[in-house]
């Protein structure tokens, strides 16, 4: 993989421009700690297969992107305890800033206009872009995301746990076994990632760009963001919601939430997926997207 960098919003942004540049654009957006690796090689050149210019990138605080050192690690113990308490929850910056930071990417490729495709935080983020940014949302897909509405079920006690113990520092070994492990709580239980796959890619992301202090920064941005349903019903591209029916860290009544609050939302639900891109899943995603995707370009 070539990955490139930009200076778009002030900051660096690290990114993988693939397929035809005469192609539809599809901006992927990665979730909460994850780098532009975490979308598949396969996943994405199934979408460049279907006809798609496809550019993925590491998220501000994240791989190879700008980091915000200087804001510090958030207590997110009591960050958690304020946002229960319907206190404000300060944040290094806002899920709407790293929104601009996608648009500002697009602004340096010269691309008007684009497909916006996220997945868990990436989701949230693509809802932001689109009810923003409408002029420059083609179609919007948001993958295992939810609304920040605070009645909806909470996570299974399992996904907290491993989730909550993330290690800051330590042995390399020791936090690879952790991101191994986590992968496999989250995972999906109908799609069980290969084990050596799984270790090859854990172990390349840790030396591509292990950086846990970003990861308490974006969830304090996550908390911060509140509830996105008033922001929804500003959402006019065509929008698809996938979600897993098994997703043990976002549960399925998030997906249903975001498509009830997007005007003519359609929702996917996918039985045996959790919170992965599972590989066996990849033709299925992919087929989704594109004639989503495709639709949406033919819509009046």
């Amino acid at each position: 993989m070539t990955t490139d960098r930009t200076t778009a919003n002030g900051i660096s942004i690290a990114f993988e421009d693939k397929g035809p540049r005469d192609a539809p654009a599809i901006l992927l957006v990665m979730g909460l700690g994850g780098q532009l690796t975490l979308w598949p090689d396969e996943f994405v050149d199934a979408l460049v297969a279907r006809g798609f210019r496809t550019i993925r990138y590491d998220n501000r605080d994240v791989g190879l992107s700008t980091r915000f050192d200087a804001a510090g690690v958030p207590n997110l113990k009591w960050m958690f305890v304020k946002a229960a308490l319907g206190l404000p929850v300060r944040s290094a910056y806002r899920l709407a800033d790293m929104a601009d930071d996608g648009v500002a990417l697009l602004n340096r490729l010269e691309i008007d206009r684009a497909h916006v495709v996220g997945a868990s935080m990436g989701g949230m983020i693509a809802q932001h872009i689109a009810a923003s940014h409408p002029g420059r949302t083609l179609s919007l897909t948001s993958i295992m995301s939810t609304t920040g509405n605070r009645r909806l079920p909470r996570a299974k006690k399992e996904a907290m746990q491993v989730l909550a113990n993330r290690p800051m520092s330590g042995d390399p070994e020791d936090m690879i076994a952790y991101s191994v492990r986590a992968a496999r709580v989250i995972g999906s239980p109908g799609y069980p990632a290969e084990e050596e796959r799984l270790q090859r890619r854990v172990r390349g992301d840790f030396e591509r760009g292990w950086y846990p202090q970003g990861v308490a920064r974006q969830m304090a941005a996550i908390v911060a963001d509140g509830d996105r349903r008033p922001m929804l019903k500003a959402v006019r591209a065509p929008t698809l919601v996938i979600h897993g029916e098994a997703d043990p860290l976002v549960p399925i009544a998030g997906g249903r939430d975001t498509a009830a609050h997007i005007a003519g939302a359609r929702l996917m639900t996918i039985p045996g997926m959790g919170h992965d891109l599972p590989l066996a899943l990849v033709d299925t995603l992919a087929d989704a997207i594109a004639e989503h995707a495709k639709g949406a370009a033919v819509a009046p």
